[in-house]
This record gives C-alpha cells, sequence and structure tokens, in this order.
C-alpha cells in the first residue's frame, strides 16, 4: 500500500510540474507577444479587420467636335443565384413566378429556368449564372422578380457591377478612338485617343478604409474617404460625326467592290490640321471589313507616284527647270544602270512639258527631270526632303507611328539608282498621313501644320487644355512654286490621270498613285497599293484627303485613279451636300440696348436667389440635368429614364459646383 501511495506521489509531482512548466511557457509566450511581437500581431489583426478599399474614378468621355459622344463608360451588370440561400417554403412559393418573369425579359421558356433552378438547388450550386451584360434598368427590373426581391440572403440574387466602354456610333473611327486594357499578366494596351490621353481621361482612384463586421462584410469606418476619387476629364476630339460616317462609308463600299485586303482615309482641315474623319479597315476571313490596324498613322510603305510632288517643289522652288520645259518620254521605257524605268501605258508619251508629265503620271518624264538636275549632287535634292520633314515621323501622341524612310547620300542603302528611283516613289516610306500633310501644305499657301486629334481637354464647362494648331515648316516653298503646283494638281483631275474625277460643278484637285509592293518577293508576291490624295475646293482648299487601298482585285481594277479616286470624289462631294451648313450669322453679335437691360436687370435678380436645391423627382433625365447644371451644380447620373431619386433632399441648401446624383429608372 505504501509503494502503492509512493507511485501516486509521484504521478502527482509529474503532473503538477508539467502543468508548472506549460504555465511558464505561456507566460513567457504571453509576454514574447505582448512585448517583443506585439506590434506584428497588432498589426496582423487590423490588416485582416481594416483594410483600404478602391474607390475607381469614373472615365471621362470622348465627344467629337460637334459635341457627339465617341466613348463613355456605362454599367454592365452580371446576375447569379445562389440556390442554397432561399428557405425551402420561399423557394417552393417563388420558383414558378421568377421562371414566368426571365422568360418574358430572357427569352427562353419558363419550363426551362424552373429546371435549372431546381437542379441548381438539388447540386447547392451557390453560383448558378442567370443573365449577363444587363443594363442598369434590366438589373433594376430584375431585382423586382419574384424571390429575388427578397434580397440577397433570403432570395439568392447576387449581383456583380461592372463598368465598361462603349462607342456610341459603333464600330466607325474605333481604332482611333482607341481604348487601354490590360491582360491576365497585368501588361497594357493602349491605343488611340483613349490610349494617348489617358492620364487626363483616366482620373483617380479614390481609397476608403472600411472594417470587417461578418461574413465578409465590410462597413465604412467614418464618413470621409481617406482619398476622395478625382472623375476623369472629357476628351473633346476634332472628329465630325457627319464627315467620320461618309468618310467610312466610301471607302467601306470601295473596298467590297474591289474585295481589296485593306484601306484608309483621312479627311483634314486644311488651315488647322484637324482631322475631321480616320477610317482603317481590314478584311477578315469571312470577307467583312472592321477596323484592326490604323494604317493611316503606322503603315509606312512606298508610296509611288503620290510622291512625285515632291520632285516639282524641288525642280520649281530650286529654279531648275521651269513647268514648262519639254522632255522626251522615249517610247516610255528609259534605263539606268541596267534598270528600266518605265510608263505604265508602255510607250509613252512622247515629247510633253514637266506639268504635262506629271499630269499623265510619267515615270520617264519626272526621272529624267529629277536625274539630269541632281544627279551631280544628290545632297541638294534629298537636303530639300529633309527640309520638308519627310525624314521624320510626324509626332503623333498614339504609339505605333510608322516611321519614313528617306535614304541619304553616303549612307547604307545609297547606290546609283536610289536618286532615280525616289523620283517617282520607290526607295521611300511615308505613312499615308504623311503624305497627306505635305499636300495639305500645298492646300495652305505652304504652311504646314502637325495633324491634330485632340481639340481640347474638359472638366464640365472648364478647360483644362487647349490643343492650338501647331506648325512643322511655316513655308514649304516660295508663293511662285506653290501657284504653278496648285495649277498643275488642278489639271490632274481636270485633264489627267484623275480626268475620271472631274465635275464641272466642283473643283478638286490631287494626285492618284499606283505603287507596286512586294515587287522585290517575285511576281507572286506583288500586288498594288492604289491612292489617291489631294484637296477641295481647288480655289479655296477648305480639306485635305488622302485614300489608300490595299491589294484590290486585279481583275476588276487597280489604277489609282479607278480604287481610290472614287473614294475622295464620293467624300468631297458628300461633304458639300450632305452635311449641315456652318454658315455664321454675324449680326448676332450686335447688341441691342433694351435686350441687354432686360438681361442686367434679370442677373441681378437671378445672383439674389438663396441656394436651394429643388425637387426633380419624376422629371425626365435631360431637363432635371439641364435644370440643376443651371443651378451650379455637378450632377452625376445613374440609369436612364425619369429621376426616381436625388442625393441631395429638395429644399436643402447646397454650395456652387456641389455634387447631386439622381437615379433613372
Amino acid at each position: 500500500m505504501a509503494v502503492e501511495n509512493k507511485n501516486i506521489s509521484y504521478r502527482i509531482y509529474l503532473v503538477a510540474f508539467t502543468i508548472f512548466v506549460m504555465a511558464i511557457f505561456v507566460a513567457v509566450k504571453l509576454t514574447n507577444i505582448q512585448w517583443v511581437e506585439g506590434d506584428y500581431y497588432r498589426k496582423l489583426a487590423k490588416e485582416r479587420t481594416v483594410k483600404n478599399f478602391v474607390i475607381p474614378a469614373n472615365k471621362g468621355n470622348v465627344y467629337s467636335a460637334d459635341g457627339s459622344l465617341l466613348a463613355t463608360s456605362i454599367p454592365n451588370y452580371t446576375i447569379r443565384f445562389d440556390a442554397v440561400a432561399p428557405k425551402k417554403e420561399h423557394f417552393d412559393d417563388n420558383i414558378k413566378g421568377l421562371s414566368d418573369s426571365l422568360s418574358v425579359m430572357l427569352g427562353k421558356p419558363s419550363g426551362f429556368y424552373q429546371r435549372e433552378l431546381r437542379k441548381a438547388r438539388a447540386h447547392k450550386n451557390r453560383y448558378y449564372l442567370v443573365a449577363r451584360k444587363l443594363s442598369y434598368t434590366e438589373y433594376m427590373r430584375m431585382k423586382t422578380f419574384p424571390l429575388f426581391n427578397l434580397g440577397a440572403y433570403k432570395g439568392g440574387i447576387i449581383t456583380e457591377q461592372k463598368t465598361v466602354r462603349e462607342h456610341p456610333i459603333g464600330k466607325i473611327a474605333e481604332r482611333t478612338i482607341g481604348y487601354e486594357r490590360f491582360d491576365e499578366s497585368g501588361k497594357e494596351t493602349r491605343v488611340g485617343i483613349e490610349g494617348a490621353f489617358g492620364e487626363y481621361i483616366n482620373g483617380k482612384d479614390g481609397k476608403r478604409l472600411m472594417q470587417k463586421i461578418a461574413k465578409n462584410q465590410w462597413k465604412p469606418i467614418s464618413d470621409n474617404n481617406e482619398i476622395e476619387p478625382r472623375d476623369g476629364y472629357d476628351i473633346i476630339s476634332t472628329i465630325d460625326v457627319y464627315i467620320q460616317d461618309i468618310a467610312h462609308h466610301a471607302l467601306l463600299k470601295q473596298l467590297e467592290y474591289y474585295q481589296a485586303d485593306h484601306g484608309c482615309v483621312v479627311v483634314m482641315e486644311t488651315k488647322t490640321g484637324e482631322v475631321k474623319a480616320i477610317s482603317n479597315l481590314g478584311r477578315a476571313e469571312s470577307g467583312t471589313y472592321y477596323e484592326t490596324i490604323n494604317y493611316a498613322v503606322a503603315e509606312s510603305h512606298e508610296p509611288g507616284s503620290t510622291f512625285k510632288l515632291v520632285d516639282l517643289i524641288a525642280l520649281l522652288d530650286d529654279e531648275k527647270v521651269d513647268t514648262s520645259k519639254v522632255y522626251d518620254s522615249k517610247g516610255g521605257d528609259i534605263t539606268y544602270r541596267g534598270r528600266h524605268v518605265r510608263d505604265s501605258n508602255g510607250k509613252g508619251y512622247g515629247k510633253v512639258s514637266l506639268a504635262r508629265g506629271f499630269e499623265l503620271s510619267s515615270n520617264t518624264i519626272m526621272v529624267q527631270a529629277v536625274y539630269e538636275n541632281y544627279k551631280n549632287n544628290p545632297e541638294e535634292f534629298v537636303n530639300r526632303l529633309n527640309g520638308l520633314g519627310l525624314n521624320k515621323p510626324l509626332g503623333l501622341p498614339f504609339k505605333g507611328e510608322g516611321k519614313p524612310y528617306i535614304p541619304q547620300p553616303g549612307q547604307k542603302g545609297w547606290s546609283a539608282i536610289t536618286l532615280p528611283w525616289m523620283a517617282f516613289g520607290y526607295n521611300v516610306s511615308m505613312t499615308p498621313l504623311q503624305t497627306l500633310t505635305l499636300y495639305n501644305a500645298v492646300a495652305n499657301k505652304g504652311e504646314m501644320v502637325k495633324p491634330q486629334f485632340v481639340r481640347e481637354i474638359k472638366e464640365w464647362n472648364k478647360t483644362i487644355k487647349k490643343f492650338d494648331k501647331q506648325v512643322i515648316n511655316p513655308k514649304i516653298c516660295s508663293d511662285d512654286a506653290l501657284a504653278k503646283i496648285k495649277a498643275v494638281l488642278e489639271n490632274v483631275v481636270k485633264k489627267g490621270t484623275g480626268s475620271k474625277l472631274y465635275s464641272k460643278d466642283f473643283s478638286m484637285a490631287g494626285k492618284t498613285g499606283t505603287a507596286q509592293m512586294n515587287y522585290h518577293k517575285g511576281d507572286d508576291k506583288m500586288y498594288y497599293a492604289s491612292s489617291f490624295v489631294g484637296f477641295f475646293p481647288a480655289d479655296e482648299p477648305k480639306y485635305s484627303c488622302v485614300v489608300v487601298v490595299h491589294k484590290p482585285n486585279v481583275a476588276a481594277g487597280y489604277y489609282g485613279a479607278d480604287v481610290a479616286g472614287p473614294v475622295f470624289k464620293r467624300i468631297a462631294q458628300k461633304i458639300f451636300t450632305d452635311v449641315p451648313s456652318t454658315n455664321e450669322i454675324k449680326t448676332l453679335n450686335v447688341k441691342i440696348k433694351h435686350q441687354e437691360k432686360n438681361y442686367g436687370e434679370y442677373y441681378n435678380k437671378e445672383q439674389k436667389k438663396e441656394n436651394i436645391v429643388p425637387n426633380v423627382k419624376g422629371m425626365a433625365g435631360m431637363d432635371a440635368i439641364a435644370l440643376l447644371e443651371n443651378f451650379g451644380m455637378k450632377v452625376k447620373v445613374i440609369g436612364v429614364g425619369k429621376v426616381k431619386q436625388q442625393s441631395i433632399q429638395p429644399g436643402q441648401r447646397f454650395n456652387k459646383n456641389q455634387i447631386i446624383t439622381i437615379q433613372l429608372s
């Protein structure tokens, strides 16, 4: 018995000692947590219960020059169903009504939705997809459906909101309006106006400190945000939607007729360089055309005969020859170092003047004129090109602008045949927009201006930044040379290669181009690029335009006058017949005394009014916006239709420029 008691005592001592050691360990650990690792654990606890949430900034809109909406952000909703959340009685009582409502809205039979929803409940699916890409109005309507009207916890409705970018005018000019996207790895792609001016249009996200309360729900810690979001600024582009529509459909019609691979068109305002329309269409495997690459900006290639304008500028301004100088086309075939330069008609044009050779786009005439006058000093000719800025990009805000190529004497790529080949638009490279900029300078009395795509950046009615005309070269050549060049360009349309485009009722000037592409890769790879570039009206140019069509079906035609020229003519004529008149009524600026007096009295009376929020509930959205903005408030709009709710109640005072949110339905 004594031995047994002794064993029990040992066990008790052992247990006591173990508990004592554990107590010491706990005490040491608590002390360590409190004084040594306390900050770390307190920080960890705070991170898991208190967190900064991002408040996305509203992206600015992109507008056309005439105020039409080109790009905007709208909410897009996805609705899912937690089939486990509703109680059995709620589910059974409402499943038929919910299915009927979904059938009416989404188009499938009611029985289909009953089967799918019951299957989701049987499989305990907590994330069943009901519908995607719903508008705000459709989302609000679905929330009222049986079962869903019980809310997230009782009705099982799960709402996911995403802001998406929409182009109200569709795919037209989509590549130029642009976008900003991020792939799965976070790599960004910036395209067009939106990509180039992202720092203005994106705004800055805000932050709000929130605390976790239960079931992954979070509530704000205070009424104020840590960082207030700043909405993006609006971009006012130079695009005119009327001219854009004309240009797009004129190009599309021609691409379809000639079954071409791709093409582009740009219409530019002569004096300012504002791009009024730009369309870039490529052919899909299905045979349809859509905006893919911004060919006008990015695609640098040999221009062919449209480059002959440079020959005239150099020859006339350097006073080498006059337009009346006669050259012999020598049967349409001349040779330089064993390489042939041929005229397109295969027989030449006999003996004609330099001007007539340009009008007929004679390769032999233009090459002889350039080679004879610059062969001993090719640097003089090339320096003329460099002086016109043809050896460097335009410096557009877009990524991916094509680089021009002008060979330089003494450098790699220069040979004995380089100069004559340059004279008829080969062995050089330019983008369509760079070619247009040169022709626009001729139309603009010698002043070369940079193409502009954005007019200003605005916040409401406040201008943040204005983009004025940028002059690249104040004078490309003398007035005497310009007058002769303009006359020759008019004659191209009147009696030259562009004579099919001539209309006695509407004057145009320009140059045709038919360039062989990929000719160095063999006959099976070679194709044609047809072009026309010029300005209108010829006597007082208001617009310049370039059209380039790549790889037209040779069986249908491939000359610039046949393929690209009609697009130019259709655009020019429709602009001056279809586009709303922009004539100014000068008498509007005349002040009338009694009107000025009445306005002054009215203005003084309005200034004394108190800033009281009006009741706009039930009003049409556009009327409510106009009224509130006239009161000096900034309006944010959710949804479409009539005003259902307003964030500041009627009768309350407000400060100037205070933001009010109105919800429409």
